[in-house]
């Protein structure tokens, strides 16, 4: 039985009992709570009597006392009980005395046991327990004075006394800022938010990251080493039409360098004949293939300022791409188109085909000439454009908008206004052309196939005044629903086209390359991919290049940001596109970039103003412009 006022232990914690009645104690807890227990659970370790807690503030024996208990144990190898160790410790069995004892054996480093039978830990046992011990100390110490100079470093930045060998801490920081954990200790114990913005401000703030580490493509996933599967290069007994008597013209930017597409125009029995050659990658990637998984897991080309990021293989390029070298093999999509610019006929073909490479300014550059290759393409211009008109009778959207090339080089960000040439337009319209050949093609044979559809809302100018201009092309764009890729044809509102996919580069994205696949299977006679089949890649193909589109334009973001690091207190240009209340949605062509921003005066959409850069937030993708008046 157990006294009133004796000293017990609850759930490894002190207590005090009050009373005893009804087969229960009744104790006393260090907050104050009283319980009633049962006497199975508590311990008694001092009879009392003890009237309050601070009669047992844990008195702390010299170590020596409790190393020379230990080892005695360890000679004699027989349990003790905690009042016959007490005494051993101490020369006192008292309340205080006795708790510091319970403590050195839930303490764990020299005994183990019961209150009733404490034994003694092996020598080997303790001397790893120490040294995890003190190693932990000093990482507690050495952690402590960390978060001590972190918080020295963001009160006062330029005087950084951050150490090279604190970058361990700083790890579950940097794996926040790529979006491969959510949580960070580091930033718990700063008191800042464990998000991947302040994950990335810390690093900068701290000179742990430069703004040249773009931690974008990362956070969506992505990988940044290009696929490592190579494909077969096409195989060199395939019979191919020879149309190297063809003049075909592979038209893209100065710096492309896996071209994928060319065009060639001609006149056959009085019709004009239009042709698009692409890449053949699928002549040798075959459905469910190792090269065919790596794409789709990929799902695109990752395109970002400071590198390629290929869906293929390095190695597939030479392989593949138009006019690198020699001859090219290709999979040519060869139209019939009439006199008002309808496709007519539409037959697809591997082939062979002599290639010349041209960027577009080297383009309209020719057509300006008096050349046989100048005057090709000057028919193609006159056959696109009569095309276009068609589609645009059709519902077609023309959405005018500014692009800029955003490239990193040795440590710099460049960014160069595209120019909009005639010729791009030519290929814009041939690759358009091409797909809606190609989706009448695979639906009259009643194909599986990612067709593409998209519906657009209530034209703006049922519903207010078409602003014409930028302006005009961004309440045009709102219109726009999403795309949606489909096994079944539909109509595609945006480009005015009942039926609708993509083929044209099957080097750069998944769902090309997928098409090319089933072409392959109906030219080779064999049973084509089912509606499954095709549906499933689509799911997955279409989730992973939607987090390659979301990573380029956050990647370009953050370079745009870095760009303007430098620009503190410059001019820019803008447009006024839209009133958004006591702000305006204003664009600036010469960086792409979109913001809102208050104005100082009555502007109208489309008119010009002057905005003076105030300050950049890298880890935000933010920069704040004032209306220079």
């Amino acid at each position: 039985m157990i006294n009133e006022n004796a000293l017990v232990i609850y759930k490894n914690k002190p207590a005090i009992v009050i009373d005893r009645a009804d087969g229960k104690y009744t104790i006393t807890l260090t907050d104050g709570e009283q319980v009633k227990v049962r006497d199975k659970d508590i311990e008694l370790i001092h009879p009392g009597p003890v009237k309050n807690f601070s009669e047992i503030e844990i008195d702390n024996p010299p170590e020596s006392s409790i190393k020379e208990a230990w080892e005695l144990l360890l000679e004699e190898n027989d349990p003790m009980s905690l009042k016959d160790l007490t005494n051993l410790i101490f020369s006192e069995y008292k309340p205080s005395t006795a708790f510091a004892v319970y403590s050195l054996l839930k303490d764990g480093l020299y005994f183990n046991g019961t209150i009733d039978a404490i034994i003694p830990r092996k020598k080997e046992d303790v001397e790893n327990e120490e040294s995890k011990r003190g190693e932990k100390l000093r990482e507690t110490e050495e952690r402590s004075g960390f978060i001590n100079r972190i918080k020295a470093c963001l009160k006062n930045p330029s005087g950084n006394v951050i150490h090279s060998d604190d970058f361990r801490f700083m790890q579950d920081v940097e794996a926040l800022a790529f979006g491969k954990s959510t949580k960070s200790r580091t930033l718990k114990d700063l008191g800042l938010s464990e998000t991947p913005e302040d994950a990335h401000n810390l690093l900068l703030k701290t000179n742990f990251w430069t703004p040249m580490v773009n931690p974008h493509p990362v956070r969506f996933g992505l990988s940044l080493n290009n696929a490592v599967v190579c494909p077969d290069a096409p195989l060199a007994n395939e019979q191919r039409q020879n149309l190297c008597h063809l003049k075909a013209f592979a038209i893209d930017n100065s710096w492309s360098n896996d071209p994928d597409d060319a065009i060639s125009l001609t006149e056959e029995s009085g019709k004009t004949i239009f042709y698009v050659h692409i890449a053949d990658p699928a002549s040798s990637i075959t459905f469910d293939s190792p090269c065919e998984k790596e794409a789709k897991d990929r799902g695109a080309t990752l395109y970002i300022p400071e590198g390629t990021y290929r869906m293929l293989a390095d190695d597939s390029i030479p392989l593949f791409a138009l006019g690198l070298s020699g001859k090219s093999p290709v999979l040519t999509f060869k139209m019939t188109i009439d006199t008002e610019g309808y496709v007519i006929d539409t037959e697809i073909f591997p082939s062979i085909v002599n290639v010349r490479r041209l960027t577009y300014e080297q383009a309209d550059k020719e057509m300006e000439e008096n050349s046989e290759d100048g005057a090709i393409l000057r028919s193609l211009y006159d056959l696109t454009q009569k095309i276009f008109n068609r589609r645009a009778a059709q519902g077609a959207i023309n959405i005018e908008y500014f692009d800029v090339h955003i490239f990193v080089e040795n440590e710099t960000v460049k960014i160069e206004q595209e120019i909009h040439c005639k010729s791009a337009s030519i290929v814009k319209e041939c690759m358009i052309t091409a797909g809606e050949g190609t989706g009448t093609w695979a639906a009259s044979r009643g194909l599986a196939f990612p067709y593409i559809s998209q519906e657009i809302e209530t034209q703006p100018d049922n519903k207010q005044k078409d602003l014409g201009g930028i302006a005009g092309s961004f309440q045009l764009r709102r219109c726009m629903r999403p795309r949606v890729l489909s096994v079944k044809p539909g109509r595609h509102q945006g480009l005015g086209l009942e039926t609708y996919t993509q083929v044209t580069s099957p080097l750069r994205r998944y769902t090309d390359l997928l098409s090319h696949i089933q072409i392959r299977k109906v030219l080779r006679g064999e049973k084509p991919l089912s509606a499954d089949d095709i549906s499933m890649r689509l799911g997955f193909g279409e989730a992973a290049s939607s987090a390659v589109i979301h990573a380029e334009r956050a990647s370009n973001n953050h370079w745009v940001m870095v760009y303007l690091l430098n620009k503190i207190n410059s001019g820019f240009d803008a447009i006024a596109i839209e009133n958004k209340g006591n702000r305006w949605l204003v664009l600036i062509p010469s960086i792409a970039l979109e913001i809102q921003i208050p104005l100082q005066k009555k502007v109208s959409p489309n008119e010009t103003i002057k905005l003076v850069l105030k300050s950049v937030n890298i880890s935000k993708g933010e920069a704040v412009f004032i209306h220079s008046v």
